[in-house]
């Protein structure tokens, strides 16, 4: 070492009493000394040697104590700057990205689309009318430059003068007049901060937050999202919200005293309303406009102007609070939380695409609304229901489930109401047969008889004798669904219809064949949409996709066909139900192109039905009453709402025809094995008709248009047992009845015509 003067310094070495005096140097020094700590030792003076060498190379002026002392101050300084430069890089990282400006939503909100892209509902606290900073007018923007930040253009996101003016003038006042904080501060506390804390901590990083917004987006932009998403009371979030909501008008309609008002809300939102004090409410414009003149945006005369208006309010409900399609979206909303997690949904800003087609909704509702006014008065029925599926890919294009969702009730009777479907059931029983291979044109004896003490009556009380299937599912003949059911089976038939989208409960009785057992609209249309696709099930849905506010998709529906029913099955079946639409109780719902389907009643007309399908859309059309009570009216009128809605949905749509049927209808392969029921007792009891007193009951004078579901006067017996899928001997011939030729006959498909028992058809018109 040297003394500064080049020098070599004599350090003199501590005595041995000294070195005793230390135990812990001492102890150094013993354990140093080891044999073993050569190598450390050896180390340690190599190292001194080296820093000996470099301390001779060290200019004297630097070695001088007042130099040192400097160079270790800049160091301090720099360290500490390039810390604190550290600290500020980590800090702003720490803080929100503005980017998220883009995408920002409030918590809870929800935005319900159809398939067009229009809203349907939004629910929660959302903007419901975004609009650009250039369509916004500019004396809006000025008013509100003028009462929240006067310096807005001047500084950075931070105002330390409004600060001090607001403390100033809040010390003065003894209360809270003013507030310093800017535009851009209370952008960054709506978008990125909680509004409830009060924190000292809670203010500076809005502080940092509003500087980093300035340094990263221009003031434009900060205009526009903050008055897009500023809170200005009763639901109003953004300045397009609250001019519809306090004056059902667009911005553009604003006067400037209108404008001065709505630019006053922010401090207050609720004591400024002036759907709460219009008082307060004119006072807080008037203070405005004159904040106005100050900051030399208007002239006093401009302001004086507008201060003698009457402020006059006009009140309208937020756009979308109510859904278009309520029942529809509330739908939507009970198949969403089987989707997306509640806490995603929570946290908001999601966004539904539904599969609605919102022009086809509006005919629908229409059409419902109609059939209630018009037809339900004459009739007796007052409520209704209709759902439109696209049966190629399941999904549910229009929904109705009542008059009215707000005003009348909430239940959906597309999903939630189960009423007996009556005849519209029959179409599966038949399918089931010709399934089994039998031909349409087999037939069977339509006569009076009883099969295990259940009597099946034909509600026109008229038997024709010999009917093959297609002219008995034309005009609905209840004796004959019975009898093809005891010929197929219990289990094949109700396994078929599950297959195909019945999931409500169904017993092995014979009046399942009539529609005795309760289905809800929605699994009874999109069961019919299995004839349509031929063949092919897809699930019926009514969510397409779920994207959050980043545009991250939650949810994206991918329904496969599923074939539950062989194609040529299918094909026939559907040519049945055409006979339905163009000879028999559906006349009412014909179009300009092939439609197939099959009306439905249930006893004392208590549910009026038609469920009907063109080769693109399956819809379902029930009317009647919540309480069960029966009505006047007959399936004829479901068939003519069908027909309504219908008529507009295929406009423009290409005519398809439907699958064509197989040449040979005789002699088919089946695709299900029959397991015929053996019944207990079986009597024939003849073609004539039934006496009065058994003749099915009435409660009214005009029969409807067609057979319905009789309710037994006793309760059915235990179902009989199906027999194997090889019975050993044929089910027992009835009694009474003339014996069947061993090949069923079949008649000719031109020389069948309606037999003098059919059902009345629907009224003309109707």
């Amino acid at each position: 070492m040297t003394d500064g003067t080049g020098k070599k310094r004599q350090v003199k070495p501590k005595s041995r009493r000294e070195r005793a005096r230390n135990p812990l140097s001492a102890g150094v020094t013993k354990l140093m000394e080891h044999p073993r700590m050569a190598g450390v030792r050896r180390f340690l003076d190599v190292t001194t040697r080296r820093l000996e060498a470099l301390d001779h190379k060290i200019p004297a002026p630097i070695k001088n104590p007042v130099v040192q002392k400097r160079v270790a101050i800049g160091i301090v300084i720099l360290g500490g700057a390039g810390l604190f430069r550290y600290a500020a890089i980590q800090v702003d990282q720490s803080l929100p990205d503005p980017a998220e400006l883009k995408t920002f939503a409030r918590p809870g909100t929800l935005t319900i689309r159809a398939s067009d892209g229009s809203v349907l509902h939004q629910l929660g606290p959302a903007t419901r009318d975004q609009v650009a900073v250039d369509r916004i007018p500019k004396r809006l923007i000025d008013a509100f430059v003028a009462s929240e930040d006067r310096r807005f253009y001047d500084h950075n996101g931070l105002d330390l003068q409004g600060i001090g003016r607001a403390v100033f003038r809040n010390l003065t006042s003894r209360d809270v007049v003013e507030g310093g904080s800017t535009l851009t501060q209370q952008l960054s506390r709506v978008v990125f901060l909680d509004q409830d804390d009060r924190s000292l901590g809670r203010k500076v990083r809005e502080a940092l937050i509003a500087q980093k917004l300035e340094r990263t987006i221009d003031k434009k932009q900060i205009l526009e999202k903050y008055l897009n998403f500023v809170y200005l009371g009763s639901n109003a979030y953004g300045v397009a919200d609250a001019a519809w909501i306090y004056f059902s008008k667009r911005l553009d309609q604003l006067t400037l005293g209108e404008m001065a008002m709505i630019a006053g809300l922010p401090p207050a939102p609720s004591l400024y309303s002036p759907l709460v004090s219009l008082e307060k409410a004119q006072e807080r414009r008037n203070t405005v406009l004159d904040k106005m003149v100050v900051a030399g945006y208007i002239s006093e005369a401009e302001s004086q102007a507008a201060q003698a208006e009457k402020l006059v309010v006009k009140p309208s409900m937020p756009k979308n609070l109510q859904s278009t399609s309520p029942y529809f979206t509330y739908y939507v909303q009970q198949q969403l939380e089987k989707l997306v997690p509640k806490d995603v949904l929570a946290a908001g800003g999601v966004t539904v695409e539904t599969t609605l087609n919102a022009k086809w909704q509006k005919v629908a509702e229409r059409s419902i609304r109609e059939a209630i006014g018009v037809d339900g008065n004459a009739e007796g029925f007052k409520q209704a229901a209709l759902v439109a599926i696209d049966p190629r890919n399941g999904e549910i294009r229009s929904m109705v489930g009542g008059y009215d969702f707000y005003k009348d009730s909430q239940f959906n009777r597309v999903t939630q109401a189960q009423r007996q479907p009556g005849s519209t059931f029959k179409p599966f029983v038949y399918a089931t047969a010709i399934a089994t291979g039998k031909s349409p044109y087999q037939s069977y004896l339509d006569e009076r008889f009883s099969v295990d003490g259940y009597q099946p009556k034909n509600y026109s009380n008229k038997y024709s004798g010999w009917l093959n299937m297609k002219t008995a599912l034309t005009n609905s003949v209840n004796v004959i669904a019975v009898k093809v059911l005891i010929d197929v089976g219990f289990e094949p038939v109700i396994k078929l219809a599950q297959g195909m989208g019945i999931r409500s409960k169904m017993e092995p009785t014979y009046s399942l064949a009539l529609g005795a057992y309760e289905v809800n609209p929605l699994e009874l249309t999109s069961a019919y949409g299995v004839f349509a696709a031929q063949g092919n099930y897809v699930e019926p849905h009514a969510i397409r996709k779920v994207i959050d506010r980043k545009g991250k998709v939650l949810y994206d529906a991918n329904y496969k066909p599923k074939r539950v029913l062989d194609a040529e099955t299918a094909a026939i079946t559907t040519w049945m139900m055409r006979g339905v639409v163009s000879d028999g109780t559906a006349r009412a719902a014909r179009l300009d192109r092939p439609v197939a389907g099959k009306t439905g009643t249930s006893e004392n007309a208590r549910d009026l039905w038609f469920i009907g399908y063109v080769p693109q859309l399956v819809t379902g059309v029930w009317l009647g009453n919540d309480d069960n009570s029966p009505t006047w009216g007959s399936s004829g009128t479901a068939a003519f709402t069908w027909h309504e809605f219908m008529k507009e949905a295929v406009a423009g749509m290409p005519t398809q025809k439907f699958a064509e049927i197989p040449e040979n209808l005789d002699d088919r392969k089946g695709t299900i094995k029959a397991q015929p029921v053996k019944p207990n007792r079986l009597r024939a009891l003849g073609t004539a008709p039934d006496s009065p007193e058994e003749q099915p009951r009435r409660r009214y004078e005009e029969a409807p248009p067609e057979p319905t579901y009789s309710e037994p006067r006793y309760s059915e017996p235990e179902p009989p047992r199906s027999a194997p899928p090889e019975p050993e001997a044929a089910p027992p011939e009835p009694e009474a009845a003339p014996p069947e030729p061993e090949a069923a006959p079949v008649a000719p498909p031109p020389a069948d015509p309606a037999p003098a028992a059919a059902d009345p058809l629907p009224p003309p018109g109707n």
